[in-house]
Protein backbone atom coordinates (compact mmCIF):
# COMPACT_ATOMS: atom_id res chain seq x y z
CA UNK A 1 0.00 0.00 0.00
CA UNK A 2 2.83 2.38 0.93
CA UNK A 3 4.65 1.62 -2.34
CA UNK A 4 1.44 2.21 -4.35
CA UNK A 5 0.88 5.57 -2.65
CA UNK A 6 4.49 6.63 -3.24
CA UNK A 7 4.29 5.60 -6.91
CA UNK A 8 1.04 7.53 -7.42
CA UNK A 9 2.43 10.72 -5.86
CA UNK A 10 5.75 10.30 -7.69
CA UNK A 11 4.13 9.94 -11.12
CA UNK A 12 1.70 12.81 -10.40
CA UNK A 13 4.64 15.13 -9.75
CA UNK A 14 6.16 14.25 -13.11
CA UNK A 15 2.83 14.80 -14.87
CA UNK A 16 2.86 18.35 -13.50
CA UNK A 17 6.50 18.88 -14.48
CA UNK A 18 5.77 17.76 -18.04
CA UNK A 19 2.70 19.99 -18.19
CA UNK A 20 4.80 23.01 -17.21
CA UNK A 21 7.53 22.12 -19.73
CA UNK A 22 5.03 21.90 -22.59
CA UNK A 23 3.06 25.04 -21.69
CA UNK A 24 5.89 27.36 -20.65
CA UNK A 25 8.80 26.06 -22.71
CA UNK A 26 8.01 23.91 -25.76
CA UNK A 27 5.00 25.96 -26.91
CA UNK A 28 7.00 29.19 -26.66
CA UNK A 29 10.02 28.07 -28.64
CA UNK A 30 10.47 29.75 -32.03
CA UNK A 31 10.88 26.50 -33.92
CA UNK A 32 8.80 24.69 -36.52
CA UNK A 33 5.57 23.11 -35.31
CA UNK A 34 6.85 19.70 -36.42
CA UNK A 35 9.83 20.05 -34.06
CA UNK A 36 7.53 21.01 -31.21
CA UNK A 37 5.48 17.91 -31.97
CA UNK A 38 8.60 15.71 -31.84
CA UNK A 39 9.60 17.34 -28.54
CA UNK A 40 6.18 16.53 -27.05
CA UNK A 41 6.39 12.93 -28.29
CA UNK A 42 9.83 12.70 -26.66
CA UNK A 43 8.37 13.93 -23.35
CA UNK A 44 5.55 11.37 -23.58
CA UNK A 45 7.99 8.52 -24.22
CA UNK A 46 10.11 9.87 -21.39
CA UNK A 47 7.12 9.77 -19.01
CA UNK A 48 6.34 6.18 -20.03
CA UNK A 49 9.97 5.43 -19.18
CA UNK A 50 9.48 6.87 -15.69
CA UNK A 51 6.40 4.69 -15.19
CA UNK A 52 8.38 1.70 -16.45
CA UNK A 53 11.18 2.52 -14.01
CA UNK A 54 8.79 2.40 -11.05
CA UNK A 55 7.62 -1.05 -12.16
CA UNK A 56 11.19 -2.24 -12.83
CA UNK A 57 12.23 -1.35 -9.28
CA UNK A 58 9.86 -4.05 -8.01
CA UNK A 59 11.00 -6.62 -10.61
CA UNK A 60 14.73 -5.95 -11.05
CA UNK A 61 15.46 -9.11 -13.04
CA UNK A 62 15.18 -7.10 -16.27
CA UNK A 63 18.40 -6.59 -18.30
CA UNK A 64 20.78 -3.94 -17.01
CA UNK A 65 20.74 -1.98 -20.27
CA UNK A 66 16.95 -1.70 -20.12
CA UNK A 67 16.99 -0.63 -16.48
CA UNK A 68 19.55 2.04 -17.42
CA UNK A 69 17.30 3.41 -20.17
CA UNK A 70 14.25 3.40 -17.91
CA UNK A 71 16.07 5.21 -15.10
CA UNK A 72 17.40 8.11 -17.19
CA UNK A 73 14.06 9.91 -17.85
CA UNK A 74 13.64 11.04 -14.22
CA UNK A 75 16.82 13.10 -14.32
CA UNK A 76 16.27 14.28 -17.89
CA UNK A 77 12.79 15.64 -17.12
CA UNK A 78 14.03 17.36 -13.98
CA UNK A 79 16.87 19.08 -15.82
CA UNK A 80 14.56 20.13 -18.67
CA UNK A 81 12.13 21.49 -16.07
CA UNK A 82 14.89 23.55 -14.42
CA UNK A 83 15.92 24.82 -17.86
CA UNK A 84 12.28 25.67 -18.60
CA UNK A 85 12.01 27.73 -15.41
CA UNK A 86 15.15 29.71 -16.32
CA UNK A 87 13.83 30.10 -19.88
CA UNK A 88 10.49 31.35 -18.57
CA UNK A 89 12.11 33.96 -16.32
CA UNK A 90 14.55 35.05 -19.06
CA UNK A 91 11.72 35.44 -21.57
CA UNK A 92 9.82 37.72 -19.19
CA UNK A 93 12.95 39.85 -18.79
CA UNK A 94 13.49 40.08 -22.58
CA UNK A 95 9.85 41.05 -23.10
CA UNK A 96 10.17 43.85 -20.53
CA UNK A 97 13.36 45.36 -21.96
CA UNK A 98 12.69 48.16 -24.48
CA UNK A 99 14.11 46.77 -27.73
CA UNK A 100 13.20 46.99 -31.39
CA UNK A 101 11.56 43.87 -32.81
CA UNK A 102 14.62 42.74 -34.75
CA UNK A 103 16.87 42.84 -31.69
CA UNK A 104 14.18 41.28 -29.50
CA UNK A 105 13.85 38.43 -32.01
CA UNK A 106 17.63 37.89 -31.97
CA UNK A 107 17.72 37.63 -28.19
CA UNK A 108 14.69 35.32 -28.16
CA UNK A 109 16.21 32.95 -30.74
CA UNK A 110 19.50 32.94 -28.83
CA UNK A 111 17.59 32.08 -25.65
CA UNK A 112 15.78 29.22 -27.41
CA UNK A 113 18.97 27.67 -28.79
CA UNK A 114 20.99 28.11 -25.60
CA UNK A 115 18.19 26.61 -23.47
CA UNK A 116 18.04 23.48 -25.62
CA UNK A 117 21.84 23.21 -25.58
CA UNK A 118 22.00 23.63 -21.81
CA UNK A 119 19.36 20.95 -21.19
CA UNK A 120 21.19 18.48 -23.41
CA UNK A 121 24.65 19.35 -22.09
CA UNK A 122 23.69 19.12 -18.43
CA UNK A 123 22.04 15.73 -18.96
CA UNK A 124 25.20 14.36 -20.59
CA UNK A 125 27.41 15.79 -17.85
CA UNK A 126 25.18 14.36 -15.10
CA UNK A 127 25.39 10.84 -16.59
CA UNK A 128 29.19 11.16 -16.74
CA UNK A 129 29.51 12.30 -13.10
CA UNK A 130 27.42 9.39 -11.79
CA UNK A 131 29.88 6.89 -13.27
CA UNK A 132 32.83 8.21 -11.25
CA UNK A 133 33.22 7.78 -7.48
CA UNK A 134 35.73 10.11 -5.85
CA UNK A 135 37.77 9.36 -2.73
CA UNK A 136 37.28 12.32 -0.39
CA UNK A 137 40.19 12.60 2.05
CA UNK A 138 39.15 14.34 5.25
CA UNK A 139 41.22 15.11 8.38
CA UNK A 140 39.17 15.62 11.54
CA UNK A 141 40.60 16.68 14.90
CA UNK A 142 38.89 15.17 17.95
CA UNK A 143 39.58 16.44 21.43
CA UNK A 144 41.19 13.93 23.83
CA UNK A 145 41.69 11.25 21.17
CA UNK A 146 45.01 9.59 22.00
CA UNK A 147 45.69 7.74 18.77
CA UNK A 148 45.12 8.32 15.06
CA UNK A 149 42.58 6.12 13.24
CA UNK A 150 41.46 5.79 9.63
CA UNK A 151 37.72 5.44 9.04
CA UNK A 152 36.28 4.77 5.59
CA UNK A 153 32.66 5.88 5.32
CA UNK A 154 30.23 4.57 2.72
CA UNK A 155 26.66 5.78 2.54
CA UNK A 156 23.53 5.63 0.38
CA UNK A 157 24.79 2.87 -1.90
CA UNK A 158 21.19 1.89 -2.76
CA UNK A 159 21.79 -1.69 -3.92
CA UNK A 160 19.23 -2.43 -6.63
CA UNK A 161 18.89 -1.90 -10.34
CA UNK A 162 22.19 -0.53 -11.65
CA UNK A 163 23.92 -0.88 -8.26
CA UNK A 164 24.60 -4.59 -8.46
CA UNK A 165 27.24 -7.27 -7.88
CA UNK A 166 29.89 -5.86 -10.22
CA UNK A 167 29.53 -2.35 -8.76
CA UNK A 168 29.91 -3.70 -5.20
CA UNK A 169 32.91 -5.87 -6.08
CA UNK A 170 34.75 -2.85 -7.51
CA UNK A 171 33.73 -0.71 -4.53
CA UNK A 172 35.04 -3.25 -2.00
CA UNK A 173 38.36 -3.50 -3.87
CA UNK A 174 38.77 0.30 -3.75
CA UNK A 175 37.97 0.42 -0.03
CA UNK A 176 40.48 -2.36 0.78
CA UNK A 177 43.24 -0.42 -0.98
CA UNK A 178 42.72 2.39 1.54
CA UNK A 179 43.60 -0.02 4.40
CA UNK A 180 41.02 1.32 6.87
CA UNK A 181 40.97 0.67 10.60
CA UNK A 182 37.19 0.49 10.36
CA UNK A 183 34.52 0.85 7.69
CA UNK A 184 31.19 2.47 8.53
CA UNK A 185 28.11 2.26 6.29
CA UNK A 186 25.67 4.99 7.24
CA UNK A 187 22.37 3.71 5.86
CA UNK A 188 20.43 3.16 2.64
CA UNK A 189 22.56 0.17 1.75
CA UNK A 190 19.69 -1.94 0.38
CA UNK A 191 16.95 -0.42 -1.75
CA UNK A 192 15.26 -3.49 -3.22
CA UNK A 193 13.71 -6.78 -2.11
CA UNK A 194 16.42 -8.64 -0.20
CA UNK A 195 16.38 -11.72 -2.44
CA UNK A 196 17.48 -9.54 -5.37
CA UNK A 197 20.08 -7.69 -3.30
CA UNK A 198 21.92 -10.73 -1.92
CA UNK A 199 24.50 -11.26 -4.73
CA UNK A 200 25.64 -7.63 -4.38
CA UNK A 201 25.38 -7.62 -0.60
CA UNK A 202 27.60 -10.68 -0.27
CA UNK A 203 30.50 -8.73 -1.76
CA UNK A 204 30.80 -6.99 1.62
CA UNK A 205 32.24 -10.21 3.05
CA UNK A 206 35.49 -9.29 1.29
CA UNK A 207 35.97 -6.00 3.18
CA UNK A 208 39.29 -5.98 5.07
CA UNK A 209 39.59 -3.84 8.19
CA UNK A 210 41.59 -3.85 11.40
CA UNK A 211 38.67 -3.26 13.78
CA UNK A 212 35.62 -4.35 11.78
CA UNK A 213 32.80 -3.00 9.62
CA UNK A 214 29.75 -1.28 11.14
CA UNK A 215 26.32 -0.50 9.72
CA UNK A 216 23.26 1.54 10.63
CA UNK A 217 19.96 1.47 8.78
CA UNK A 218 18.68 4.36 6.66
CA UNK A 219 15.13 5.29 5.73
CA UNK A 220 15.07 3.07 2.62
CA UNK A 221 15.66 -0.13 4.59
CA UNK A 222 12.27 0.40 6.24
CA UNK A 223 10.59 -0.18 2.85
CA UNK A 224 12.17 -3.55 2.06
CA UNK A 225 11.95 -5.73 5.18
CA UNK A 226 14.05 -4.08 7.86
CA UNK A 227 14.58 -7.07 10.16
CA UNK A 228 15.54 -9.35 7.27
CA UNK A 229 18.05 -6.80 5.96
CA UNK A 230 19.59 -6.36 9.40
CA UNK A 231 20.00 -10.12 9.78
CA UNK A 232 21.47 -10.48 6.28
CA UNK A 233 24.05 -7.77 7.02
CA UNK A 234 24.96 -9.48 10.30
CA UNK A 235 25.45 -12.72 8.38
CA UNK A 236 28.12 -10.92 6.33
CA UNK A 237 30.15 -10.48 9.53
CA UNK A 238 29.18 -6.81 9.84
CA UNK A 239 28.17 -5.33 13.20
CA UNK A 240 24.81 -3.56 13.03
CA UNK A 241 24.56 -0.77 15.59
CA UNK A 242 20.96 -0.78 16.82
CA UNK A 243 20.78 2.07 19.34
CA UNK A 244 24.02 0.83 20.90
CA UNK A 245 27.76 1.50 21.06
CA UNK A 246 31.00 -0.43 20.87
CA UNK A 247 34.57 0.45 21.81
CA UNK A 248 37.09 0.71 18.97
CA UNK A 249 40.85 0.41 19.39
CA UNK A 250 43.26 -0.14 22.24
CA UNK A 251 42.09 0.33 25.80
CA UNK A 252 42.19 4.02 26.79
CA UNK A 253 43.53 4.92 23.33
CA UNK A 254 40.40 4.27 21.29
CA UNK A 255 36.92 5.76 20.93
CA UNK A 256 33.27 4.89 21.30
CA UNK A 257 31.36 4.16 18.11
CA UNK A 258 27.60 4.52 18.57
CA UNK A 259 24.75 4.09 16.10
CA UNK A 260 21.02 4.77 16.05
CA UNK A 261 18.07 3.67 13.96
CA UNK A 262 16.89 6.19 11.38
CA UNK A 263 14.30 8.86 12.20
CA UNK A 264 12.01 7.06 9.72
CA UNK A 265 11.35 4.73 12.66
CA UNK A 266 9.39 7.50 14.38
CA UNK A 267 6.96 7.53 11.45
CA UNK A 268 6.93 3.77 10.97
CA UNK A 269 6.23 3.16 14.67
CA UNK A 270 9.05 0.65 15.13
CA UNK A 271 12.86 0.59 15.24
CA UNK A 272 12.88 4.15 16.56
CA UNK A 273 16.15 6.00 17.19
CA UNK A 274 17.09 6.25 20.87
CA UNK A 275 20.20 8.30 21.53
CA UNK A 276 20.13 7.79 25.28
CA UNK A 277 20.14 4.02 24.82
CA UNK A 278 22.83 4.25 22.14
CA UNK A 279 25.17 6.11 24.50
CA UNK A 280 24.43 3.98 27.58
CA UNK A 281 27.47 2.59 29.38
CA UNK A 282 29.95 4.14 26.96
CA UNK A 283 33.47 4.89 28.14
CA UNK A 284 34.92 8.35 28.82
CA UNK A 285 36.80 8.23 25.51
CA UNK A 286 35.69 10.38 22.55
CA UNK A 287 32.44 9.32 20.87
CA UNK A 288 31.54 9.08 17.20
CA UNK A 289 27.85 8.66 16.36
CA UNK A 290 26.46 7.13 13.16
CA UNK A 291 23.08 8.68 12.29
CA UNK A 292 21.73 8.38 8.75
CA UNK A 293 20.03 11.78 8.45
CA UNK A 294 21.92 14.97 9.36
CA UNK A 295 18.84 16.42 11.06
CA UNK A 296 19.24 13.86 13.86
CA UNK A 297 22.01 16.11 15.15
CA UNK A 298 19.26 18.22 16.70
CA UNK A 299 18.90 15.38 19.25
CA UNK A 300 22.62 15.17 19.99
CA UNK A 301 24.05 16.20 23.34
CA UNK A 302 27.52 17.34 24.29
CA UNK A 303 28.51 13.68 24.81
CA UNK A 304 29.12 13.23 21.05
CA UNK A 305 32.30 14.54 19.40
CA UNK A 306 31.55 13.65 15.79
CA UNK A 307 28.45 12.60 13.84
CA UNK A 308 28.76 10.74 10.54
CA UNK A 309 25.71 11.00 8.30
CA UNK A 310 24.55 10.59 4.71
CA UNK A 311 21.03 10.71 3.22
CA UNK A 312 21.30 14.02 1.34
CA UNK A 313 23.30 12.73 -1.67
CA UNK A 314 24.71 16.27 -1.67
CA UNK A 315 21.60 17.13 -3.67
CA UNK A 316 22.65 14.53 -6.34
CA UNK A 317 21.45 16.75 -9.20
CA UNK A 318 22.40 20.33 -8.40
CA UNK A 319 19.01 22.10 -8.24
CA UNK A 320 17.84 19.50 -5.67
CA UNK A 321 20.27 21.09 -3.22
CA UNK A 322 17.70 23.81 -2.56
CA UNK A 323 15.00 21.28 -1.67
CA UNK A 324 17.34 19.22 0.54
CA UNK A 325 18.38 22.32 2.49
CA UNK A 326 14.73 22.91 3.39
CA UNK A 327 14.64 19.71 5.47
CA UNK A 328 18.27 19.03 6.42
CA UNK A 329 20.56 21.39 8.36
CA UNK A 330 23.71 20.17 6.58
CA UNK A 331 24.18 19.13 2.97
CA UNK A 332 27.68 17.74 2.35
CA UNK A 333 31.12 17.87 3.93
CA UNK A 334 32.41 18.77 7.39
CA UNK A 335 30.68 21.24 9.72
CA UNK A 336 31.12 22.42 13.31
CA UNK A 337 27.66 22.07 14.79
CA UNK A 338 28.76 23.68 18.07
CA UNK A 339 31.91 23.92 20.18
CA UNK A 340 31.59 20.25 21.22
CA UNK A 341 30.27 18.44 18.14
CA UNK A 342 31.26 18.21 14.48
CA UNK A 343 29.32 16.50 11.70
CA UNK A 344 30.43 15.04 8.40
CA UNK A 345 27.83 14.40 5.68
CA UNK A 346 28.76 11.91 2.96
CA UNK A 347 27.33 12.77 -0.50
CA UNK A 348 26.48 9.12 -1.15
CA UNK A 349 28.47 6.31 -2.72
CA UNK A 350 25.75 5.25 -5.15
CA UNK A 351 22.70 7.11 -6.41
CA UNK A 352 18.93 6.94 -6.20
CA UNK A 353 16.70 7.03 -9.26
CA UNK A 354 18.46 8.22 -12.41
CA UNK A 355 22.14 7.27 -12.87
CA UNK A 356 22.92 10.97 -12.85
CA UNK A 357 24.81 13.37 -10.58
CA UNK A 358 25.46 17.04 -11.17
CA UNK A 359 27.64 19.10 -8.86
CA UNK A 360 27.59 16.34 -6.24
CA UNK A 361 30.02 13.55 -7.14
CA UNK A 362 29.60 10.16 -5.48
CA UNK A 363 32.14 9.55 -2.76
CA UNK A 364 34.07 7.11 -0.65
CA UNK A 365 35.09 9.12 2.41
CA UNK A 366 38.63 8.45 3.69
CA UNK A 367 38.55 10.00 7.17
CA UNK A 368 41.59 10.36 9.41
CA UNK A 369 40.71 11.21 13.02
CA UNK A 370 43.45 12.47 15.30
CA UNK A 371 43.98 14.52 18.44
Amino acid sequence: MRILLFTTVFLSVFVLLNFYIVKRFVNKLDIKENYKKYFKIFLLINFLGIAGYMVARQYPSIPNWLFFLLSLPIGIVFLIFCTAVIFDISKVVIDKIPLNEKRRGFFKKSLDLSSLAVAGGLSARAIYEARHIEVEKVDIKIKNLKKTYKIVQLSDIHIGGLIEEKFMKTLVERVNKLQPDIVVITGDLVDIALKYAMPALEQLKSLKTKHGTYFIVGNHEYFHGLDQIIQAVKDMGIKVLENENVYIGEEEKGFNLAGVYDVMGNRAGHHKPDLQKALKDKSDSPTILLAHQPKFIEEVTKDVDLVLSGHTHGGQIYPFRVLVKLVQPYLAGLYSHNENTQIYVNKGTGFWGPPMRLGAAAEITDITISS
